[in-house]
């Protein structure tokens, strides 16, 4: 490894393990675990945070800077896309819905006005 330093190896191998060790902790342990309640109940919200925290700054941002101007199709695509999901109260297909809807407003206004 030309330009590699001892210390980037050590850091790269280390990590490697904790990794290994993390994903195959609940393989080592030979008697059955359960999750506590709140644990459960808490990770069950994990997929849309984690979709929340992607798609937020993509909405509200525009090349770094917050959007200044009402003539953005990502602000009107997310509007119609909570009226949907709230309309439907979060049941069934609801996210897909969303997505759905919220890209049937987002695609006419950015290629059809240029916003």
């Amino acid at each position: 490894m030309v330009g590699t330093d001892t210390w980037t190896v050590v850091t790269i191998l280390l990590l490697a393990c904790v990794t290994v060790v993390a994903r195959c902790f609940f393989f080592i342990s030979s008697k059955p675990w359960k999750l506590p309640a709140w644990a459960d109940h808490g990770l069950q919200y994990a997929p849309i945070a984690a979709l929340s925290a992607v798609v937020f700054p993509e909405v509200v941002m525009a090349q770094g800077l917050l959007i200044t101007t009402w003539q953005d199709a990502r602000l009107y695509a997310v509007a119609a896309g909570v009226a949907f999901f709230y309309w439907r109260h979060g049941q069934g297909q609801a996210v897909l819905g969303t997505i759905v809807v919220g890209m049937a407003v987002y695609v006419p206004l950015h290629v059809g006005l240029g916003w």
